[in-house]
């Protein structure tokens, strides 16, 4: 699945079919989170180990009608990766062209990157096609580190995830979420604090992540490492002093997060020009 290619079929599409993809997409987002967000909180009381976003899809795999499941789960993450495109390209969100706007929306662009390999692995679970490995940069880091080294690929993901964790904290404690939100003052009233806590949690899952990248580039060598991954995040926080107790709080965080990402697929702004 190339990301160009979804990108230009987005423009065959009809305004309708594009909003609609887009929160079909915010959907499966939630539902990915909310597996990892219960099982995060089985391992934490000692039922059960955690799990990725792969491991997600492997669990709705293994689900009576799991065939149906994954393939309403590759629809969803299409219809966010297009999104994500038209919010980066597009500039669906006005970021605009400052520095700040093109870090957006270049974030943006790995977000696609990065769900893309996510389609790719849901694919290969009905076997339709193959690749799809552990951890979050997936295809995507490795392909990268085959041609400018791994050490270099772990320290530039590291910054990224660093400034998108910023991102998520900032935009949970100014309340910038609010202006994407199309729905009433008392749905934002109840809305607001769920998205403040999921976003924190998510945030806190990108520094984690960034931290583990960057040590991996130091001490991996040129041939570097597997790129760490959210199950690798949890199991970080797991094996912390009081790692359980901080691992459950992470876990209603995730499982928060998810619910966040509901009300993105019914309340969110999706504002899409006809003719892209």
């Amino acid at each position: 699945m190339n990301v160009s290619n979804v990108g230009r079929g987005a423009r065959h599409l009809s305004k309708d079919q594009l909003v609609w993809l887009a929160r079909a997409g915010y959907a499966s987002r939630g539902v990915v989170y909310l597996i990892i967000g219960v099982f995060a909180l089985f391992a934490a009381i000692g039922s059960g180990e955690t799990q990725g976003s792969k491991g997600a899809l492997e669990k709705l795999m293994s689900q009576p009608a799991g065939t149906i499941l994954i393939v309403a789960m590759i629809v969803g993450l299409i219809g966010y990766i297009v999104w994500r495109l038209i919010q980066a390209i597009g500039d669906a969100d006005n970021h605009g062209t400052s520095v700040k706007g093109l870090i957006v929306r270049a974030s943006l662009l790995v977000s696609a990157a990065t769900y893309t390999t996510l389609a790719i692995f849901a694919a290969a679970q009905l076997g339709v096609l193959s690749g799809g490995g552990e951890g979050s940069g997936g295809g995507v880091a490795e392909t990268l580190a085959g041609f400018v080294g791994s050490q270099w690929v772990a320290t530039g993901l590291s910054v990224i995830f660093v400034g998108i964790g910023i991102a998520h904290w900032y935009k949970a404690l100014t309340g910038k979420f609010k202006k994407y939100f199309a729905a009433s003052a008392d749905k934002v009233a109840i809305i607001a604090p769920i998205s403040v806590v999921g976003l924190c949690a998510r945030g806190t899952i990108f520094w984690i992540l960034a931290f583990m990248l960057f040590y991996r580039g130091l001490t991996a060598g040129e041939e570097g490492g597997s790129t760490p991954g959210i199950k690798d995040a949890l199991n970080f926080i797991q094996d912390l002093p009081l790692g359980d107790v901080l691992l459950g709080v992470m876990a209603v965080g995730i499982a928060i997060f998810a619910v966040y990402s509901f009300c993105e697929a019914i309340w969110r702004e999706v504002d899409i020009e006809e003719g892209l």
